[in-house]
């Protein structure tokens, strides 16, 4: 730990270089006391090249983006953009994010919202990180980007759309979704959304996905436990995606001692504090071990030139980490946060 309190000190140093070789040094020395520790057994991820054994203290980022479309459920569509352009101009970003020392990226993308799996599984390859994508509806926005006749759907018709992209693949192409993206609104929740949440706790029960639900409060996640109570799904089950949004911290450890999953994510040179304190305040709790970090960052975005500004992912490595070592945490809860808590949420159950 004396070599970790040499880095984080050196982290004030004025010359851009001399902190680079820094953050080289402390990710160095994490990567090799990671590797002394255990690995979870079994940990199996869906990625769109397949089903992958991580065996690696490799980083995992639970919630990023790489191409996005706005455009609406109505409009959206391969042909709005060049797969080849939004290759070129997303590959160098996995690259750089390959030197972080991130080897699994969680794409949050859901279906009409820009999903496209095929360009995933060609960034995977050419980067040689791991991408999982995801099958669901994201009913947040106020239905924007929800296929028309969602409100006339049940719960178990939607759940038996994602689970044949889990059996079969999406859209033809064998590409398999590591977990399911749903979203809503603020509560109370319209009843849509309510069946997408049930529609979510089915596929759960089939598959054993994971569920990331897009909510800008806890009291839509209350309501998302109270269904999920009621389809007897385990609220391990459930990532609480945005709660740093939610300034109720009360609720946020309520919802993390009932088992659901609390995601601090749109992690950036804004937020850095407000981030370290959140994990603080998990941590003397006892509960770092139900929390994920991420930047929800990223992306290719259709319609503007070029793709618009890529925002990277990296604030988490180079100085989020840096913070949090400084405040106190171990290398080994570090080790917990950035690797074996999304390894574990991301590893789909088995339930009887």
């Amino acid at each position: 730990m004396e070599f970790t309190e040499i880095t984080i000190h050196s982290l004030a140093s004025p010359s851009l270089s001399n902190q680079m070789e820094k953050i080289t040094g402390w990710l160095f020395f994490l990567f090799f006391t990671w590797s002394l520790f255990p690995s979870i057994a079994h940990a199996q991820l869906i990625t769109v090249r397949g089903e992958v054994n991580l065996t690696t203290s490799t980083m995992i980022l639970p919630h990023e983006h790489l191409l996005v479309d706005f455009i609406g459920a109505g409009e959206v569509g391969e042909h709005r953009y060049d797969r080849d352009a939004a290759f070129e101009m997303i590959l160098p970003h996995l690259h750089r994010l390959r030197e972080t020392g991130v080897g699994v990226l969680v794409e949050c993308t859901p279906a009409l919202l820009g999903r496209d799996v095929q360009l995933l599984h060609e960034l995977s390859r050419a980067a040689d990180i791991h991408i999982l994508t995801n099958t669901g509806y994201y009913a947040a926005a106020n239905f924007h980007f929800l296929p028309w006749n969602t409100h006339q759907r049940s719960a178990a018709d939607l759940a038996d759309e994602w689970i044949a992209e889990w059996r079969d693949g999406i859209d033809g192409t064998g590409i398999r979704p590591g977990f399911v993206k749903i979203g809503v609104d603020a509560a109370p929740l319209p009843d849509v959304s309510l069946e997408i949440i049930r529609a979510a706790a089915i596929t759960h029960r089939e598959t054993g996905l994971v569920i990331a639900c897009h909510a800008p409060d806890g009291a839509a996640i209350v309501e998302a436990v109270g269904i999920f109570e009621e389809e007897s799904i385990p609220l391990d089950a459930l990532i609480w995606v945005h709660a740093n949004m939610d300034p109720n911290t009360e609720r946020h450890l309520r919802l993390a001692r009932m088992g659901v999953w609390v995601e601090y994510d749109g992690i950036s040179p804004q937020t850095l504090e407000l981030h370290r304190d959140l994990v603080l305040l998990m941590r003397n709790e006892g509960l770092l071990h139900r929390v994920l970090l991420s930047h929800d960052a990223g992306w290719y975005s259709v319609g503007e030139p070029g793709g618009g500004e890529f925002r990277f992912f990296g604030d988490l490595q180079e100085s989020l980490i840096p913070m949090l070592l400084e405040a106190g945490l171990a290398s080994e809860e570090v080790h917990s946060l950035v690797r074996d808590n999304p390894l574990q949420a991301f590893t789909p159950r088995e339930r009887e």
